[in-house]
C-alpha cells in the first residue's frame, strides 16, 4: 500500500483545524487539531527529510494560517481556507513528497 502524501495530510490538516473550529465554536480545538496534524506530518519525515526543509515547511504552514485569516475578509472564510491548504500542499509537495531522481554513475 502506498503512503499518503505529506502534502495532503498538511492540507486536509489545515481544512479539517478550521472545521473543528467552525462547527465547535471553540477555536482552540481547531488548533489542536492544527498542532496535531504539524506534529503527525514533522514525525513521519523526520527520518526521510532534511530538517531545514520542515521548518520551511512549518514556517509556510504559519504563513498560510496567518493568510488566511487576512484573506478571510476579502475571498470568505472557506475560501481563503481552501486557497492556504492547496498553497500549504504545494510547499509541502515540493519540498518534502518530491525525491531527487537517482544519480547514475557516468
Amino acid at each position: 500500500m502506498r503512503r499518503l502524501p505529506t502534502a495532503l495530510i498538511a492540507a486536509v490538516t489545515l481544512v479539517l483545524g478550521f472545521a473543528v473550529a467552525q462547527v465547535s465554536g471553540v477555536r482552540v480545538a481547531g488548533a489542536v487539531v492544527l498542532v496535531a496534524g504539524v506534529a503527525w506530518c514533522v514525525a513521519r519525515e523526520a527520518r526521510r527529510t532534511a530538517a531545514s526543509r520542515l521548518a520551511v515547511v512549518v514556517l509556510a504552514g504559519a504563513a498560510c494560517f496567518v493568510a488566511s485569516h487576512v484573506l478571510a475578509d476579502t475571498l470568505g472564510p472557506w475560501p481563503s481556507v481552501l486557497l492556504a491548504a492547496v498553497v500549504l500542499g504545494g510547499v509541502t509537495a515540493a519540498l518534502v513528497d518530491r525525491r531527487p531522481p537517482p544519480r547514475t554513475a557516468a
